[in-house]
Formats: C-alpha cells, sequence, structure tokens
C-alpha cells in the first residue's frame, strides 16, 4: 500500500513538473515574440525616420537652413536630447544623434527616453556645439540585425571604405559633408598603461599640439592609407563601437569636415607628403 501511495505522489510530482516546464516555456516564447515584435517597431520607426530624412536637401532653404536642417530641429523640438543627425550614404547607419548629461543613460534609451537594450546613437557628453568642440565624439551599439552602428565594422576593409569614403552629419547649426580620414581598432586602456592612444577622450584639443597628435595618432593606427588627412582649425567627428578583437575592444573611424575643393586638394597634398 505504501508503495502505491509513494507511486503515485512520484508521478504527480512529474506530472506538475512536466506543466511547470510546458508553462515556462510558453512564457519563454511568448517574451521572446513580444521582444522581437517591439524590436521591430523600434527599428520601423528608425527606418521612417531615416527615409525622411535622408530623402531631405542638404542644399540652404529657409534662412540658411537646409530641409535636413529643418527637420531636424522639428525633431529636437519634439525631443530636446536630439542635438544632431548621423548618416552614412550606402548603409544602414542613418540615426538621430542624442546627447545626455552623462555617458550611461543612452547606453540602454531610445532617444524618446524608453528603455532599450540597443540604446542610442549619442553624443559624448562634454561635447559642445557653441565652441564649438574640435571632435564629435560619437557612440553607439552593434546590433546583429545590421542595425545602429553594426556596419561601421565594414570599415575595417579598404574596399568598402573605398565605396563609402564620406558621412553626413547634421546638426542645429550647421549641415556637413565630412571625409574618413582613419579607421583603425583599439581598445579601452588601463589607467596604468602609458604612451597609449585614448582616442576616447578627445573632444576639446587644449592647443594646436593636442589636434595634431590626436589626427597623427590616428593616421598612424589606421588599417589603411585614406588618402586624407586633417590640419588644425577642422572639425572631426569620430564614430566608435565595441570590437572583439580584444577585450574590451574598440573600432573608430575619424573624418573631417569637407572644405572647398582647393583647400581640400591642398591640404591633402601637404600632409600625404608628411605621412
Amino acid at each position: 500500500m505504501k508503495n502505491g501511495t509513494n507511486k503515485s505522489k512520484s508521478k504527480k510530482i512529474k506530472i506538475l513538473a512536466l506543466l511547470i516546464l510546458i508553462l515556462v516555456t510558453v512564457l519563454v516564447i511568448a517574451f521572446l515574440a513580444f521582444r522581437s515584435d517591439e524590436e521591430s517597431k523600434e527599428f520601423k520607426e528608425y527606418d521612417d525616420l531615416a527615409d525622411s530624412m535622408n530623402s531631405a536637401s542638404m542644399e540652404p532653404q529657409e534662412a540658411e537652413k537646409t530641409e535636413r536642417m529643418i527637420k531636424l530641429e522639428e525633431l529636437h523640438n519634439e525631443y530636446p536630447d536630439v542635438v544632431a543627425w548621423l548618416e552614412v550614404p550606402g548603409t544602414n547607419m542613418s540615426y538621430p544623434i542624442v546627447q545626455g548629461k552623462d555617458n550611461d543613460y543612452y547606453l540602454d534609451h531610445t532617444y524618446k527616453k524608453e528603455y532599450s537594450a540597443r540604446g542610442s546613437i549619442f553624443l559624448d557628453k562634454d561635447v559642445n556645439f557653441d565652441r564649438p568642440s574640435d571632435n564629435f565624439l560619437i557612440y553607439g551599439h552593434r546590433n546583429q540585425r545590421g542595425a545602429m552602428f553594426e556596419e561601421l565594422l565594414k570599415y575595417e576593409k579598404e574596399d568598402f571604405f573605398k565605396e563609402h569614403k564620406t558621412i553626413n552629419f547634421t546638426t542645429l547649426k550647421d549641415d556637413g559633408e565630412y571625409e574618413i580620414i582613419a579607421a583603425f581598432r583599439s581598445r579601452v586602456y588601463y589607467k596604468y598603461e602609458k604612451n597609449v592612444f585614448r582616442y576616447y577622450y578627445f573632444v576639446n584639443a587644449e592647443n594646436e599640439e593636442a589636434f595634431n597628435e590626436y589626427v597623427r595618432c590616428a593616421k598612424r593606427d589606421s588599417m589603411y592609407d585614406t588618402g586624407v588627412t586633417a590640419n588644425y582649425g577642422d572639425q572631426l567627428v569620430t564614430l566608435s563601437t565595441c570590437a572583439y578583437h580584444t577585450e574590451d575592444g574598440r573600432f573608430a573611424i575619424v573624418a573631417r569636415k569637407v572644405r572647398t575643393n582647393n583647400n581640400n586638394n591642398a591640404d591633402n597634398n601637404n600632409n600625404n607628403s608628411n605621412t
């Protein structure tokens, strides 16, 4: 009689465990479906914004503002932390750029301040548009679905660079085209490490020497020669994301704002002879 009771209890426990397993499985599937749906909605929202911005003209329109600047201003009025727009023509990289009071908040929030594991593409907190800062330092996560800064890693290949040499960077005050001067691998260095290139600290140059040193190190570490460099006084943009070639790895590209053709040619010829 006792054995029969034990068998009955054991059977009930197995059934209960099976039901719990089924319930957990259903909940996990439901959660993943929900996350996938939310992610799809988020991506579509970004895609719609990008379509609107990418089709806008960069030619001066109203009060010397371009159509892109006007659209950005409208977005900024609704979401004040949106301060710029980044587009890399011919790629999926076309996003609003936000700037927070620190460099942590937008690691896991959208430009609407909604939680998102993908975060936003955001500007370093120390960048000042009024100065303006010498370098617009921009960070972004990567996403395996090809979103955010996933495609930035394609710049490891020189052939990709040759087909995508410029980026467009729109702010509330300017709409500019930038040409890439360097693409390099790096990592987050320990405090005790000396004589290393901590590109992720460079926003405002203390002087001409500091600016030139940043450009020199970027060019030195570049995975290939872009044929373009920068001079003191040029406006820079640096795009940075995680990379997995080493622990705490990073990958970055540096670009400078395009000048007039004559100035560009003169600068390129002079700098190429020095590098």
